[in-house]
């Protein structure tokens, strides 16, 4: 009886993912929103300078596959524009969907 007890036990606890495994799930899977979030963000607002695959040949905008590994910068640039070239986005855009452009912008960049 014992070992059927433990037994069970055992299966019980292989059969739960553990909240470390969890956490971990849950984190990637809020990385890949905040990626798909921007993603879309991208398309809907920025895309038409910025080229749909953050380059665009012809014009002055940068690209952005090799935007530098700084937060703050591209939070700054979004939000209040650039050089009279770039429009300031910060009273369009909300702090999530520039924190959300910034995660999808950090998934491309160029290595």
């Amino acid at each position: 009886m014992r070992t059927a007890a433990a037994f069970a036990a055992v299966m019980a606890t292989l059969a739960v993912p553990s909240t470390t495994a969890l956490a971990q799930q849950q984190d990637g899977s809020a990385a890949h929103s905040q990626v798909d979030l921007g993603k879309t963000t991208f398309a809907q607002k920025c895309s038409h300078c910025h080229g749909p695959n953050m380059v665009n040949s012809g014009t002055v905008t940068p690209d952005l596959r090799r935007f530098p590994d700084d937060q703050p910068r591209f939070v700054t640039t979004v939000k209040q524009g650039k050089n009279g070239r770039m429009p300031p986005w910060g009273d369009i855009l909300s702090d999530d969907e520039i924190t959300a452009l910034w995660a999808y912008v950090s998934s491309r960049r160029a290595q």
